[in-house]
């Protein structure tokens, strides 16, 4: 056990516990030490349990009840099978501790392993605390000011806070694999693109800007994995031919969408359909003048403009001569003038309303006309289709008529030319099925064979979905290895280069040699036992069989001679003792073993320091009696 002791506390050691040079063994370990080491292994094997446990034992009984508790049931997720619990802590025995500093030390990570072989300076342990310590502070979630613990506010200071104020950052990107560099692009990237840290207009934004474009690459990264994961896979092309025909039917939705938004205007501006027709319906609602062209070029306000100022050429007329006759004199005075601009503001408004409603009510009616006109564009194409199938059918009859005046012969010529349209019928269906056969042959191979192309392709494009994603894990494992190699030559390279592993190598030889020495001395005992048994059941056998013989024949010389008889009630008796004596010493050995059992329990009762956890257990009861008491005075007083 001395070794395994020494093991164990050289392990404990590293991952960072503070073990006294006078500590050689668990027995020594006091339930302060006991918890820290405990809390440093979990912080080790696993943060999450680990950080949220303390280190050093509350001074309440209370808190120390709740941390062994968090402490085992810690223990318990870890996997460890025995029995553990509060006690396990703060009424410790040596087997219990023993067996779970073993587990613990088992479950720590490798590299953690191969550094507890080599010797713990003082420079490493400070570094390594100070590692811990970052990492607990990393771990503690951020609490608003008003919200912190003394402690929060010790480690969680209130720094300046600023806004996330981000900015479009412009980054010099690649033209892609086998493309040329655009020597503009380049110029313009080489002599005039700011750096990143110069383009926001504050300084305080370049991080939030960083943030949000590495957040926008991800993303956009993301995306197109997953839609071609999703949708570029099925079209069976290559990634740049299924961008160019997104980028194809993107441009035509752009085009179709401009065409459909401008189409509007240009029915207004140039009328689908002319003639003299529509001019003159158009004079019929008297929307044009008599010297005017209705369908002449230009927009809807021009039309409208001219509709308006055409038909009341003298109103207008009056009122520019009004205007003019109202002119202010020298004369007048400055009050008159703004009384008459006021006036003159308010007609102007008032035929601008009268002008308004005009444009709309001439807006009205091209609205209705436009539907008129497409309602009558629909009966003429209607028309003129009924006239078409007309014409057909007139034509038609007007051969046949043609054909009536001489009825026999051209029933004849049409009789002929029946039976040799049959039996042209008939030759070509022939020559049909000749070739329709090996045609149909054909189609079925070209089709099974499009069918096992088809199978082909969906287990070969199944297997290119599960080759992307072996190689998406096989990069993330790289990567992972990766940054686990580096740390690893980081930690290598801060190691002390002074170590020999010589001596911890020497020792496990030793208790190896001597595990196979004591294997050897029991496998010797355990034969010499199976041997002397052997000879025991030997020797009770042949001792048996003597007796029998003998008790045989004196017993057949007894029924003769009266000496004879004496000696038979002897050896009966001899024999009875002998056997008393056999079992005598087979009961004395029973209870030498069971007096060794007894001894070991004593001395495992000792090691598990019974009275000194009844008399720890009688203080903690008095200290929580104390805490009770003084909680209720406490809430008396309150």
């Amino acid at each position: 056990m001395e070794e395994v002791d020494r093991i164990l506390i050289h392990s404990l050691r590293q991952t960072g516990t503070e073990i006294g040079e006078d500590v050689e063994s668990v027995k020594q370990f006091s339930s302060e030490l006991i918890v820290e080491a405990v809390v440093r292994c979990l912080r080790v094997i696993d943060p999450s349990l680990g950080n949220g446990l303390s280190p050093t034992l509350p001074p309440g009984m209370s808190a120390r009840f709740r941390l062994g508790m968090s402490l085992a049931q810690a223990c318990q997720d870890l996997g460890y099978k025995g029995e553990i619990g509060y006690q396990t802590f703060l009424y410790s025995s040596e087997p219990e501790i023993r067996s779970l500093l073993m587990f613990l030390v088992e479950k720590l990570p490798r590299a953690s392993a191969e550094a507890s072989d080599q010797p713990a300076g003082k420079s490493a342990l400070l570094q390594k605390a100070i590692a811990a310590q970052i990492r607990a502070q990393l771990a503690m979630p951020w609490v608003p000011p008003t919200c912190r613990l003394p402690l929060l506010r010790q480690t969680q200071s209130a720094g300046v806070n600023g806004s996330f104020h981000s900015q479009a950052l412009s980054l010099p990107h690649a033209p892609g694999i086998g493309k040329p560099p655009v020597k503009e692009a380049a110029d313009y990237h080489r002599d005039f693109l700011l750096p990143v840290t110069a383009q926001p207009s504050q300084h305080a934004s370049v991080p939030a800007s960083l943030l949000e474009r590495h957040a926008l690459d991800l993303s956009a990264a993301q995306e197109w994995e997953n839609e071609w994961n999703s949708q570029g896979l099925l079209t069976r092309l290559t990634p740049e031919g299924y961008r160019s025909r997104k980028r194809a039917r993107l441009q035509k939705r752009i085009e179709e969408q401009l065409r459909a938004a401008a189409q509007p205007r240009q029915n207004a501006q140039h009328p689908t359909r002319s003639g003299t027709d529509l001019a003159e319906l158009l004079n019929s609602f008297g929307g044009a003048n008599a010297g005017g062209s209705v369908l002449a070029k230009g927009t809807r306000f021009t039309h409208t403009e001219k509709f308006t100022f055409t038909q009341e050429p003298e109103k207008s007329a009056r009122e520019m001569a009004a205007a003019v006759s109202a002119m202010p004199s020298s004369r007048q005075s400055e009050e008159d003038l703004l009384a008459q601009q006021q006036d003159e503001l308010q007609g102007l408004q008032t035929q601008l309303q009268q002008l308004s409603l005009r444009m709309e009510e001439v807006d009205g009616d091209m609205k209705q006309l436009s539907v008129s006109i497409a309602q009558i564009s629909d009966e003429l194409k209607q028309r003129e289709l009924s006239n078409s199938e007309k014409e057909d059918t007139v034509r038609v009859k007007k051969q046949t008529i043609d054909l009536l005046p001489d009825a026999e012969n051209n029933l004849a010529k049409l009789q002929t030319l029946v039976e040799s349209s049959a039996k042209r019928v008939v030759s070509l269906a022939a020559q049909w099925e000749k070739h329709r056969a090996p045609l149909i042959e054909e189609r079925r191979r070209l089709k099974e064979l499009c069918s096992n192309r088809e199978l082909e392709s969906s287990r070969k494009l199944s297997e290119i979905k599960d080759l992307h994603d072996k190689i998406r894990q096989s990069a993330d494992d790289a990567k992972k290895k990766e940054g686990l190699y580096k740390q690893l030559i980081t930690e290598f390279e801060n190691l002390p280069k002074d170590v020999s592993r010589s001596a911890y190598t020497q020792r496990i030889l030793e208790i190896v040699g001597n595990i196979r020495k004591q294997k050897e001395e029991i496998t010797k005992i355990l034969s010499d036992t199976k041997d002397l048994q052997k000879e025991i059941n030997s020797l009770t056998g042949k001792l048996d069989r003597t007796f029998a013989v003998t008790d045989e024949l004196v017993f057949k010389d007894a029924k003769k001679d009266e000496s004879v008889r004496k000696s038979y009630k002897y050896l009966a008796a001899l024999h009875e003792n002998c056997t008393q004596l056999i079992q005598t010493i087979e009961d004395t050995g029973t209870i030498m073993r069971e007096i060794r059992d007894l001894e070991e329990q004593i001395e495992t009762e000792n090691g598990k320091k019974t009275v000194s956890n009844l008399e720890k257990i009688l203080e903690d009861y008095k200290a929580i009696r104390q805490e009770n008491s003084a909680l209720a005075v406490k809430i008396r007083e309150a």
